[in-house]
């Protein structure tokens, strides 16, 4: 039985969704069960709560293979309790900002405690380091629904951004398999697209005028406090204005691991064009 945390999330729904295609005992744990859409009796969903480690013991029972995405702050808790049920391969959700990075940064610190976490439990593991997701074309839906202008900061920043549904098809090969424990596996698309590049693929595949205005930095930081914590804000900051991270490289893991390549951020927004204004 493989358990993946987080089947309601971008990458644990996709994760979810690729082992139940797979045809692998598969368990999605979620805090509001009702809310996991899966196939009728390929999933078995089970209710937990990782800030609360009590409520995973029957969740845990018989799973060999556990999905988890870091940065909470039980995770040494829950993988006691891991190890404790015999599970045997942990697969880490991360990000490749810890790639030299430096760990006073909120975002990049977490990230790296997170994996730090995973290796003092001594339980084996695989870490996925991917690059930023094509489904945070999302975050433009407001201003796609109320007009053809996107405002958003760091337009000319390339990011070698990956379709989630990517991530899960490599972490499925590594639940199923011990093929890759003990590595980390950096992960990205096959293209780096700036902001302004992203919309404009967007642009054409909606058949939509849109154009993209750079928001001063003060703007954009009072849009970003309102949505996550300050230090996260900083954290952003620090990557893409002042140059601390590079999300621009593009690498072949998923083609190595899968079989196939990346997904591109055409196919990503052609897939999804019903979660898009105007798709």
């Amino acid at each position: 039985m493989i358990l993946v945390t987080g089947a309601t999330g971008n990458v644990g729904s996709e994760v979810v969704r690729r082992l139940a295609v797979d045809g692998a005992p598969v368990r999605a744990l979620a805090r509001h069960p009702d809310a996991v859409a899966v196939p009728d009796g390929a999933v078995e969903v089970v209710a937990g709560d990782l800030s609360r480690p009590e409520t995973l013991d029957d969740a845990l029972a018989g799973v060999e293979a556990l999905f988890l995405l870091g940065g909470f702050a039980t995770m040494a808790d829950v993988l006691d309790r891991a190890a404790k049920a015999a599970v045997r391969r942990v697969v880490l959700l991360t990000s490749r900002c810890v790639i030299g990075g430096r760990p006073d940064n909120a975002i990049t610190g977490m990230w790296m405690e997170s994996e730090a976490v995973l290796e003092r439990s001594g339980l084996p593991g695989t870490v996925l380091r991917p690059a930023g997701f094509q489904s945070n074309a999302l975050r433009w839906s407001d201003q796609l629904g109320a007009g053809d202008v996107v405002r958003a900061p760091w337009g000319d920043v390339p990011i070698a951004a990956i379709d989630p549904a990517d991530i899960a098809a490599v972490a499925a090969v590594a639940l199923r398999s011990g093929d890759y424990e003990g590595q980390a596996l950096t992960l990205s698309g096959p293209e780096a697209l700036s902001a302004r590049q992203q919309l404009a693929v967007v642009a054409e595949v909606l058949g939509r005028p849109l154009r993209f205005e750079s928001q001063p930095d003060d703007e954009a930081r009072k849009a970003m406090a309102d949505a996550m914590p300050e230090s996260f804000v900083d954290a952003q900051f620090r990557f893409f204005s002042d140059g601390e991270y590079d999300d621009s490289g593009v690498v072949d893991t998923v083609e190595r691991v899968t079989g196939r390549p990346a997904g591109t951020l055409r196919a990503w927004v052609d897939a999804h064009r019903a979660a898009l204004p105007g798709g």
